[in-house]
């Protein structure tokens, strides 16, 4: 971990952050008057996203999604009501 004051980071900013993207230097302290005000830390790759991770995990879909509707309707509104759609 290296510390450096505001006034040298502002003019080696450029070689700062290619020290921390290197891997030179794993985080850069920037202090005001001796006192550590901000880190200089390369940012995290991100992760690769996995496209059909969950492929054959979840039920299949019924050929008639609507085949229940009748039923699911009675259960709702009563035995022998109509609804209203």
């Amino acid at each position: 971990m290296t510390q450096v004051n505001m006034l040298d980071a502002k003019t080696r900013l450029s070689q700062l952050v290619e020290a921390v993207e290197s891997g030179a230097e794993d985080e850069i302290i920037i202090a005001r008057n001796g006192k550590p005000a901000a880190r200089l830390v390369p940012v995290a790759a991100k992760k690769k996203v996995r496209l059909g991770l969950a492929k054959d995990h979840w039920p299949k879909l019924p050929d008639d999604p609507h085949a229940d509707d009748d039923y699911i309707d009675q259960l709702f509104y009563g035995e022998g009501s109509e609804s209203e759609a």
